[in-house]
């Protein structure tokens, strides 16, 4: 794999979640089910599937960032998230795509699911500041 997405903030290191793999250049995060990640018994806390799936835009829009080649501080501005179903104990999957990235806003969608990608277990949508890093 290459160095897209390869270094994960230490938030996401310290939820156990990683990337699984990579999908047309955008890497797939995964996280599996631990105590830490409970909300209601034997489920996925909601705010552990928000926070995999910021770590996947976030994750999706470095890799874009990357690919042209621009060196960017991300400034989260609004995330919205639709949670479709309960999360289970077991492995659960999350990929960012990047609907727009211009110079100054970026606006990029996120799915989570668990067994079936075609069954989301939560959406999320951001809209992310962009501004260069200085000296670039």
């Amino acid at each position: 794999m290459s160095t897209i997405g390869s270094t994960l903030p230490p938030y996401a290191t310290a939820l156990g979640i990683h990337i699984d793999r990579e999908e047309d250049g955008m890497p797939v995060l995964a996280v599996d089910f631990t105590d830490r990640m409970m909300g209601r018994p034997g489920f996925l806390h909601g705010g552990a599937m928000s926070g995999l799936m910021e770590m996947a835009a976030v994750a999706a829009l470095r890799a874009e960032m990357e690919r042209r080649g621009e060196n960017m501080r991300l400034k989260p501005v609004n995330v919205q998230v639709e949670f479709m179903r309960g999360g289970t104990q077991q492995v659960t999957y999350a990929l960012g795509n990047v609907t727009r990235a211009g110079r100054r806003v970026a606006l990029v969608n996120a799915e989570a699911w668990q067994d079936d990608r075609k069954r989301p277990i939560a959406l999320a949508q951001m809209k992310i500041l962009l501004s260069p890093i200085d000296g670039e």
